[in-house]
């Protein structure tokens, strides 16, 4: 048995060179594999391991070699293997060859098919067609007839040609534009060659007419004269077998090209799909690390508001219980008075004195009962108001939150089939699993999308009712800053302060020092010149068209800051000196900061014991604080 190195595939004719030059080299390499050379003057093929005769010289070892070499009834595989071994045994053994021996090696010459010319598609030639097949108006059942006649070789068509007197006499066979239908093809030719009915003896003289004669389309019949060449010229051209090969290399050349450029273009997506990912991941952690500290602020804020209330129940019961005893008192001490005067003959008018006063302090008590029940009761309807306002807010925080975890991972999720679609549109419909996958990827990705869309019209829905309550808070932002207006008192450490103003005291101190030459001096004609300069500078903050502000970078953050170089503050900092200066600055700054487009001032809430801007939370608790410190201090209401 002949050895194929060890299962590996056939090769083409085309190929023999190359497998015959690779074998050539693995000899030469004298490896146990392949050895050659047993003794002084044994060797043995080392590619026909499995026959009877295992021992030649050197000059039955070449003729071996060569003869197989040129068998063509022999596999390409083995003819290029033997080929190289008796290359080997001519140049690596030559030196125990004999002149005469040398030219006993015969030369590889590749099979005359590959240069000749064929029409393609594949086609055959029929003539000499009998009697019933001739009938002009049964044309297609006589084509249907010969493919039926011929079906073993798979014709994929046959036509009938008419001459020129309209008569038919002859059937082009058209095979598989493949090597599928060139093999069809030749066995077809085969097949008349055996039978003797082929193109040789149709041209022959004394011919048999009693049969069909047939052959292969070549390029003498592709440029022969008459109904034959035209149509094989009309349908078809010329190509050898080397041609369609070499067509077939070029077409996987090149859709190989296109492979490397679809798995580029897949690995360009898959670096894509990860970046996305890692983005929606670091995103996600982001937004837990949110989501945990509000809940956490929340958390803090609802103790807050606990301690609050049960501090101020507890104050209201302590009040309670003081008014009670007071009550107690007063009622203790007029039955003494009684008794002391039923027994003792003391002054009635003192007594009687004394008996109305205690009176007046016990309806005086109890008008304070009244106005203190009276105001609990406000008190816990108030904060009953507030705790509802309070859980309504925390339940659309929570819905807010919710919707937003969902929407985020719907939109994870939405990322992940358009990136999974996109690559599967460049892998392309290969198989029925693959479109059906594709279609089930975009009826889920459609079935995302709607969710998306009504999750949408949900979350609007709830940040218009997150704008009303943020306005509703701002209202009542602007009622506590306008009662603190009302009721501002001095030494308060939360208070209402205008933004924007200047400070008049400062500047006008600043402009009466500058006047007096570094000394303050109390002159009503430094004062009236200094309020109309300080007016002056009111109404200059207050002009849109001046902004004496420029951007800077601050540890990668954009602010804005006051131009030094501007020239109407250059010339107050020359008249009036730098305090004056520092004074109209600081208005400007903050003007900048809480309205620049309306430049105008506007009034907030201000710590001044910290001096900073306090929010409403801080404000509503210091206010509380201060009501419950001044309810402590009163015994009774009057």
């Amino acid at each position: 048995m002949e050895h194929t190195s060890e299962e590996e595939s056939e090769i083409s004719d085309s190929e023999i060179d190359e497998y015959k030059d690779k074998i050539y080299a693995q000899l030469r390499l004298r490896s146990q594999k392949l050895k050659v050379q047993y003794g002084e003057k044994i060797f043995r093929c080392p590619l026909c391991l499995g026959k009877r005769k295992q021992d030649y010289n050197v000059k039955d070892l070449l003729q071996h070699a060569s003869g197989i070499g040129a068998a063509q009834k022999r596999k390409p595989r083995v003819r290029a293997a033997h080929l190289a071994l008796a290359e080997y045994v001519k140049n690596d053994l030559g030196s125990s060859l004999e002149p005469s021996l040398q030219l006993a090696i015969v030369e590889y010459k590749p099979p005359k098919i590959e240069q000749e010319k064929f029409v393609w598609p594949w086609m055959g030639i029929l003539v000499n067609l009998p009697a019933d097949l001739m009938d002009t108006n049964f044309v297609r059942e006589s084509e249907h007839m010969l493919k039926s006649q011929l079906s073993r070789f798979r014709p994929c068509e046959v036509t009938v040609l008419l001459d020129s007197k309209g008569q038919t006499d002859h059937s082009i066979i058209k095979f598989a534009e493949d090597w599928t239908g060139f093999k069809d093809a030749l066995a077809f030719e085969n097949h008349f060659i055996v039978e003797q009915y082929s193109k040789t003896d149709w041209n022959r003289r004394n011919c048999k007419m009693d049969d069909l004669y047939g052959w292969l389309a070549r390029s003498d019949d592709y440029n022969s004269h008459g109904t034959i060449g035209e149509h094989l010229r009309k349908i078809g051209v010329l190509k050898s077998v080397g041609d369609r090969e070499h067509e077939r290399t070029e077409r996987i050349a090149h859709f190989t090209r296109q492979i490397e450029e679809k798995n580029k273009h897949l690995q360009e997506l898959e670096l894509k799909h990860n970046q996305t990912a890692m983005k929606l991941e670091s995103m996600m952690k982001d937004k837990d690390r949110m989501v945990e500290e509000h809940n956490e602020k929340i958390r803090k804020m609802q103790e807050d508001a606990r301690w609050n209330s049960s501090k101020i129940v507890e104050d209201n019961q302590r009040l309670q219980q003081e008014l009670k005893t007071r009550r107690e008192q007063a009622i203790r001490r007029h039955k003494q008075l009684e008794e002391l005067a039923r027994k003792s003959n003391i002054d009635r008018a003192k007594v009687e004195a004394e008996k109305e006063k205690n009176a007046n302090e016990n309806v005086l008590l109890d008008l304070a009962t009244l106005k203190h029940k009276k105001a609990r009761e406000e008190l816990r309807q108030l904060l009953k108001k507030h705790e509802q306002e309070k859980e309504d807010a925390f339940r659309r925080q929570y819905k807010l939150e919710e919707d937003l975890t969902s929407k985020q991972n719907l939109e994870m999720e939405l990322a992940q089939l358009r990136g999974k679609l996109e690559v599967m549109k460049h892998m392309g419909a290969e198989a029925d699993t693959t479109s059906k996958e594709f279609d089930k990827v975009s009826e889920e990705l459609k079935e995302k999308d709607e969710q998306l869309e009504a999750m949408e019209s949900a979350n609007q829905a709830l940040i218009i009712v997150e704008r009303r309550t943020n306005d509703e808070l701002e209202q009542a932002k602007k009622e506590l800053i306008q009662g603190l207006q009302q009721i501002q008192v001095t030494r308060s450490t939360i208070g209402v302060k205008r933004m924007g103003v200047l400070d008049g005291k400062a500047f006008v101190a600043a402009c009466k020092k500058k006047e007096g030459n570094g000394v303050s001096k109390k002159n009503a004609k430094y004062d009236v010149e200094a309020t109309l300069v300080l007016s002056k500078w009111e109404d200059e903050i207050k002009q849109p068209d001046w902004h004496p502000f420029k951007v800077i970078d601050v540890d990668g953050q954009t602010k804005e800051i006051v131009r030094e170089d501007d020239e109407k503050l250059q010339a107050l900092k020359e008249e009036l000196g730098q305090e004056a200066h520092d004074v109209v600055v600081k208005a400007l700054l903050e003007m900048n900061e809480y309205n620049p487009s309306g430049r105008y001032p506007v009034p907030v809430l201000w710590n001044f014991k910290e001096n900073r801007r306090a929010p409403l939370d801080e404000a509503v608790a210091y206010i509380l604080k201060q009501w419950k410190a001044s309810k402590n201090k009163r015994t009774y209401f009057s």
